[in-house]
């Protein structure tokens, strides 16, 4: 269950650390990237929030060979400026899921293993996918298949759930969506539960809401030449990174809303890469979950 971090080279050129800096990891993990940044740094300071209880156990171990100059975070990385009041030189987003997590049967994250239904990133959580599954009518179920895992066959896939209730593991979540997919849709490459089991998981962890309050607030706390360095896996998540960036490093109409800026005509960020950043073949063959992978970058001028 070992983690490899994505894109770990570039997100790191990208944030171009200083050693003296203060940096924050909103996505802690298997401390991945947060023990290259905190490599990097002398009398800087490592700033990390995560979840899962077991991540920053096991990051604790990893970090404290490294150095003492970190603090760890056990919160939604959404509330972070309840814990960091002053702003900081850079910010890295490592966004879905770790891998210990994904292959972890007991956490349910996985159409590959049988394993109750939990998808929880925090077990603190009262809410688990098996609790959605088998409590939201067919028309909650669909609106969530259909936003947050951009599944074509959302209504089917739902209606079939309702009608197989109870539904306690991922495999019997799998054979429902197998059950509700034609034979063109299931020879298709690529599994036939992965949507719905992405979208369920955003469902659980409330994915994008925390994204979407954390972006706004994450760049009003960089300082000058300040990074935020963002990695996302799938195109939900991309696009309101991508719209947020844009938003506040190019002058487009009236900017009322939480991108204000001081000025219409004064631009505060500048992108660090206009195009985005993918794995290359080399990561590739060394760690396949790279392949959805893309990278952003914004800085404070």
């Amino acid at each position: 269950m070992k983690h490899i971090p994505v894109l770990k080279d570039e997100a790191l050129r990208l944030l171009n650390i200083k050693p003296d800096g203060i940096y924050l990891d909103f996505t802690l993990g298997r401390a991945g990237h947060s023990k290259e940044i905190l490599k990097r740094l002398t009398t800087g300071k490592l700033i990390a929030f995560d979840l899962d209880k077991d991540a920053i156990k096991e990051s604790k171990v990893i970090l404290d060979k490294i150095s003492h100059n970190y603090e760890i975070i056990h919160s939604n990385y959404c509330d972070f400026d309840k814990y960091v009041k002053s702003q900081v030189d850079g910010i890295l987003i490592d966004l879905g899921v770790s891998s210990p997590q994904f292959d972890d049967p007991s956490r349910g994250f996985s159409y590959k293993v049988d394993a109750p239904l939990d998808m929880r990133m925090n077990l603190d959580y009262k809410v688990t996918a098996k609790e959605l599954v088998n409590s939201l009518s067919v028309n909650e179920l669909t609106k969530i298949l259909r936003e947050y895992g951009e599944e074509k066959d959302a209504f089917k896939i739902a209606n079939n759930i309702i009608k197989s209730r109870p539904i306690n593991t991922t495999f019997e979540l799998v054979n429902v969506i197998k059950k509700s997919k034609s034979n063109k849709e299931l020879n298709k490459k690529g599994h036939p539960a992965k949507q719905t089991f992405q979208a369920l998981r955003i469902a659980v962890n409330d994915e994008l809401n925390s994204l979407a309050i954390a972006l706004p607030k994450a760049l009003r706390a960089l300082k000058k030449d300040g990074r935020l360095v963002i990695i996302t896996f799938h195109s939900l998540e991309d696009r309101i990174v991508k719209q947020a960036f844009n938003k506040v490093s190019k002058v487009i109409g009236n900017r009322n809303d939480d991108y204000k800026l001081p000025s219409e005509n004064k631009i505060e960020y500048a992108l660090l890469n206009k195009s985005i950043i993918v794995a290359g073949s080399e990561e590739l063959i060394y760690n396949p979950r790279s392949k959805s992978a893309k990278l952003r970058g914004i800085k404070k001028l």
